[in-house]
């Protein structure tokens, strides 16, 4: 089942307020955890994470900056 234009624009907007920061703070949680790596691992692990976050998302995020598809055109002649 899709979602709509307006379901996807507040699930965006949930991922973008809620789930990203808790994402990023878990992902530092995780890296702290691991007793400082070598920077050229610390930087793979932040790249690899942050390119990993976004790929579930990609069909709720694609087309949302665009107007509604759905809404009627309301210009009057």
């Amino acid at each position: 089942m899709a979602l709509s234009y307006k379901a996807r624009r507040r699930w965006a907007l949930f991922i973008l307020v809620i789930a990203l920061p808790v994402y990023i703070v878990v992902s530092v949680t995780i890296v702290n955890a691991l007793d400082r790596p070598p920077l050229w691992l610390e930087l793979a692990i932040y790249v690899g994470l942050g390119i990993l976050w976004a790929l579930p998302f990609r069909k709720i995020f694609r087309g949302i900056g665009q107007a509604d598809p759905d809404a009627q055109d309301r210009t009057e002649d």
